[in-house]
């Protein structure tokens, strides 16, 4: 069952500190692992019970209780990765994994990363979570909280020299050698590595290199380019039940949050987004905005399906064309690489570079206008 839980809900995440994008904006990163396939993208309307946020949903959440990456309307953005190694009590699993019911409270009320810290020290024990959970605001902070149901431990980005966090599926601060997601996590940071040296990690390194990449740091090779058609599905970030990967750009760090109104954090934040396997997923910016989300992203389709969530379902399925035996576990890569340039990670890729390149053009205006 254990074995089951962390295939099922596994993900790869980072914080980037502003002094490692070119564009001077923390990152709030999510590579999106698990069984729940369905994804959607909506927004919350700011209300008596507190600031409005937009961010990701299962298909299936009608009620839209359960945020699995966000962003709010005062600038403050959380995202988590599940934890296998810092559970120390015998609360249930029917208790458990309540982590998206934790952080759609937490964009609801919170205003910084100071505050998030906060949220957890008074919020209800036991909390029915066992997570990394990661946060950044508009005075460029990050940390992540690494949280079982009665305590959290807390990894500020301003005390790591390289300005950049990473976490899968295991808690630094929880028991050694247990957990998962130890090799997906030094893929992370080996993918990384030449953009921090260089000061050049942004959302399109995140969500077109890394969330795309077949590296596996084990073995020492990148499967992109090895020639072999068929490749076993193992320790690669991006995996048979990734659904999503989300970057979330903050602003230019301000000297207080509360400078922040909802006009300006739609005018400076986005939530760059790729619904479905993300290998093959095409990139749209959000903003926390009514008008915010395009709808391509919603659930706007029966059951809540959105159509770019379908759309790169249906072309996983061609990558993992076997369909008898373990055929999930054997990635057809000619599918998404091959020397002619037109495979589907390959044609997304493309894609997605002109709509960075359009949308950063946009919002470079919205800046240029707020500042005058």
């Amino acid at each position: 069952m254990l074995l089951w839980c962390a295939d099922a809900a596994a993900c790869t995440s980072a914080i980037i500190g502003a002094e490692v994008n070119p564009s001077g904006r923390p990152i709030l990163w999510k590579h999106r692992d698990t069984s729940t396939i369905d994804n959607k993208v909506e927004y919350i309307a700011p209300s008596d019970a507190g600031f409005g946020y937009v961010a990701l949903f299962n298909a299936a959440d009608k009620d839209l209780k359960e945020a699995w990456i966000g962003m709010n309307d005062a600038g403050f953005a959380v995202m988590n990765t599940a934890s296998y190694n810092i559970k120390d009590d015998r609360v249930p699993s029917k208790k458990m994994d309540k982590e998206g019911i934790l952080m759609s409270r937490a964009l609801r009320t919170c205003r910084t990363v100071d505050d998030f810290a906060r949220f957890l020290e008074t919020y209800p024990r036991p909390m029915g979570v066992e997570a990394n959970f990661g946060a950044i605001d508009a005075e460029g902070n990050g940390a992540f909280f690494e949280t079982n149901n009665h305590s959290f431990k807390r990894y500020d980005l301003k005390d790591e020299p390289s300005h950049v966090l990473v976490r899968s599926n295991y808690s630094h601060s929880g028991r050694p050698g247990e957990g998962y997601g130890f090799v997906r996590e030094a893929n992370a940071c080996v993918l990384l590595a030449p953009y921090i040296d260089e000061r050049s990690v942004t959302p399109e390194v995140l969500t077109e290199e890394v969330s795309r990449s077949f590296y596996h740091d084990l073995k020492k090779r990148d499967y992109r380019y090895a020639g072999d058609r068929w490749v076993v599905d193992q320790d690669f970030i991006p995996r048979y039940k990734s659904t999503a990967t989300v970057a979330i750009e903050g602003c230019v760090p301000v000297m207080d949050a509360k400078e922040m109104t909802p006009a300006r954090v739609a005018r400076e934040y986005v939530m760059w987004t790729g619904l479905g396997y993300p290998p093959v997923s095409e990139i749209r910016a959000v903003r926390c905005s009514p008008d915010g989300v395009d709808n391509e992203l919603r659930g706007v389709l029966p059951d809540g399906h959105s159509p770019l969530s379908d759309q790169a379902k249906r072309l996983r399925d061609e990558v993992f064309p076997l369909k008898k035996g373990n055929g999930d576990k054997y990635v057809d890569i000619s599918k998404l690489y091959n020397p002619d340039g037109t495979g589907y990670a390959q044609r997304a890729i493309e894609k997605n570079h002109e709509t960075y390149r359009i949308e950063n053009a946009r919002r470079a205006v919205r800046s240029a206008g707020d500042s005058r």
